[in-house]
Protein backbone atom coordinates (compact mmCIF):
# COMPACT_ATOMS: atom_id res chain seq x y z
CA UNK A 1 0.00 0.00 0.00
CA UNK A 2 1.35 3.66 -0.97
CA UNK A 3 0.48 7.29 0.21
CA UNK A 4 -1.64 9.39 -2.62
CA UNK A 5 1.65 11.60 -3.58
CA UNK A 6 3.72 8.16 -4.22
CA UNK A 7 0.52 6.84 -6.21
CA UNK A 8 0.05 10.05 -8.82
CA UNK A 9 4.22 9.85 -8.88
CA UNK A 10 4.37 6.63 -10.03
CA UNK A 11 0.91 7.42 -12.37
CA UNK A 12 2.60 10.49 -14.19
CA UNK A 13 6.20 8.66 -14.54
CA UNK A 14 4.77 5.86 -16.76
CA UNK A 15 4.88 7.05 -19.99
CA UNK A 16 8.41 8.97 -18.96
CA UNK A 17 10.33 5.67 -18.72
CA UNK A 18 12.82 7.09 -21.00
CA UNK A 19 13.78 9.92 -19.09
CA UNK A 20 15.89 10.64 -15.67
CA UNK A 21 13.70 12.55 -13.33
CA UNK A 22 13.31 13.85 -9.95
CA UNK A 23 9.46 14.16 -9.16
CA UNK A 24 7.73 16.17 -6.33
CA UNK A 25 3.67 15.33 -5.82
CA UNK A 26 1.76 16.74 -2.93
CA UNK A 27 -1.87 15.99 -1.76
CA UNK A 28 -3.06 18.64 0.36
CA UNK A 29 -6.15 16.85 1.46
CA UNK A 30 -9.15 18.11 3.90
CA UNK A 31 -6.91 17.30 6.87
CA UNK A 32 -3.31 15.97 6.30
CA UNK A 33 -0.75 17.55 3.82
CA UNK A 34 1.42 14.85 2.42
CA UNK A 35 4.46 14.86 -0.24
CA UNK A 36 6.26 12.47 -1.84
CA UNK A 37 9.86 12.89 -4.16
CA UNK A 38 10.23 10.30 -6.43
CA UNK A 39 13.61 9.75 -8.84
CA UNK A 40 12.75 7.77 -12.20
CA UNK A 41 15.90 6.48 -14.27
CA UNK A 42 16.19 3.76 -16.59
CA UNK A 43 12.53 2.77 -15.94
CA UNK A 44 12.97 2.22 -12.17
CA UNK A 45 10.99 4.50 -9.69
CA UNK A 46 12.70 4.98 -6.18
CA UNK A 47 10.85 6.78 -4.17
CA UNK A 48 13.79 9.16 -1.95
CA UNK A 49 11.52 10.53 0.74
CA UNK A 50 7.71 10.77 1.61
CA UNK A 51 6.29 12.63 4.45
CA UNK A 52 3.15 14.28 5.71
CA UNK A 53 1.73 16.59 8.50
CA UNK A 54 -2.25 14.93 9.96
CA UNK A 55 -2.57 18.32 11.90
CA UNK A 56 -2.35 20.80 8.13
CA UNK A 57 -5.34 20.36 5.84
CA UNK A 58 -7.86 22.38 3.80
CA UNK A 59 -10.08 22.43 6.91
CA UNK A 60 -6.92 24.36 8.94
CA UNK A 61 -7.39 26.79 5.90
CA UNK A 62 -11.25 26.76 6.22
CA UNK A 63 -10.99 27.69 10.06
CA UNK A 64 -8.13 30.38 9.16
CA UNK A 65 -10.67 32.09 6.77
CA UNK A 66 -13.79 31.72 9.28
CA UNK A 67 -11.84 33.29 12.06
CA UNK A 68 -10.71 36.25 9.72
CA UNK A 69 -13.95 37.19 8.68
CA UNK A 70 -15.61 36.55 11.51
CA UNK A 71 -13.01 38.87 13.42
CA UNK A 72 -13.47 41.62 10.61
CA UNK A 73 -17.01 41.27 10.78
CA UNK A 74 -17.03 41.96 14.32
CA UNK A 75 -14.23 45.33 13.79
CA UNK A 76 -16.87 46.71 11.39
CA UNK A 77 -19.89 45.74 12.88
CA UNK A 78 -19.78 45.17 16.43
CA UNK A 79 -21.25 41.66 16.08
CA UNK A 80 -19.49 38.34 16.52
CA UNK A 81 -20.70 35.94 14.37
CA UNK A 82 -19.51 32.88 15.87
CA UNK A 83 -21.71 32.73 18.76
CA UNK A 84 -24.67 32.65 16.38
CA UNK A 85 -25.00 28.92 15.00
CA UNK A 86 -27.00 29.65 11.99
CA UNK A 87 -24.52 32.64 10.78
CA UNK A 88 -21.56 30.46 11.85
CA UNK A 89 -22.58 27.72 9.24
CA UNK A 90 -23.43 30.04 6.79
CA UNK A 91 -20.10 31.65 7.12
CA UNK A 92 -18.38 28.00 6.98
CA UNK A 93 -20.44 27.58 3.73
CA UNK A 94 -19.08 30.20 2.48
CA UNK A 95 -15.48 29.85 3.52
CA UNK A 96 -15.85 26.74 1.68
CA UNK A 97 -17.29 27.75 -1.44
CA UNK A 98 -14.89 30.55 -1.45
CA UNK A 99 -11.69 28.19 -1.06
CA UNK A 100 -12.89 25.59 -4.19
CA UNK A 101 -13.71 28.43 -6.10
CA UNK A 102 -9.96 29.78 -5.64
CA UNK A 103 -8.60 26.17 -5.76
CA UNK A 104 -10.41 25.55 -9.55
CA UNK A 105 -9.10 28.77 -11.73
Amino acid sequence: IINEPTAAALAYGLDKQDKDLTIAVYDLGGGTFDISILELGEGVFEVKSTNGDTHLGGDDFDHILIDYLAETFQTQEGLDLRKDPMALQRLKDAAEKAKIELSST
